[in-house]
């Protein structure tokens, strides 16, 4: 009865916790959508110096890094902009392109720390009405219960395989 119980509520609360996922993801989206266009922006002024100079994006950094330390350290610094630009493009890219119960098998494409804890603190859980949003519950629920269930079931084994002798008085 009381296996029961714990494991209804742990599948009903893991169920809860991942129907709230395509509204975080949705969230996660909106600001990486952000986080892009800013980098677009600033990428695209840097190729345009460049190009207003005669140099390609590699020429102008390398150029730039020959100017002292600033120039060195404002370089690498622009390296490391181009490069998230285009990593996190790509997230953005193939997230836009899945459906939300996909982008719960690719969690990996919500990485980035910056986004990803922007996002949770501002976070508002969801109301599960999407057809989504409740397959996901479902999920939950059944992964959560399952977990549980095993849990409590080899606990309950351990238990049965104390020695008989352990229990008498001497």
């Amino acid at each position: 009865m009381i296996t029961r119980m714990v494991t209804l509520l742990g599948g009903a609360g893991a169920g809860l916790g991942l129907s709230q996922f395509p509204a975080y993801a949705q969230a996660y989206l909106q600001r990486l959508g952000g986080h892009v266009d800013a980098l677009r922006r600033t990428v695209a002024e840097f190729d345009a110096d460049a190009a207003a100079l005669g140099l390609e994006r590699h020429a102008a950094l390398v150029q730039l890094a020959q100017g002292g330390e600033m120039g060195a350290a404002r370089a690498e610094t622009m390296a490391a902009t181009i490069d998230r630009y285009g990593r996190l493009s790509s997230d953005l890219h193939e997230l836009s392109a899945m459906a939300p119960v996909e982008r719960a098998l690719h969690l990996g494409r919500f990485a980035e720390a910056e986004i990803a804890s922007a996002t949770l603190s501002a976070f508002e859980p969801a109301v599960a009405v999407s057809l989504d949003a409740l397959l996901l519950a479902a999920i939950g629920a059944l992964v959560g219960g399952g977990l549980i269930w095993g849990m409590m079931a080899g606990g309950r084994r351990v238990l049965a395989r104390r020695p008989a002798g352990r229990d008498r008085l001497a």
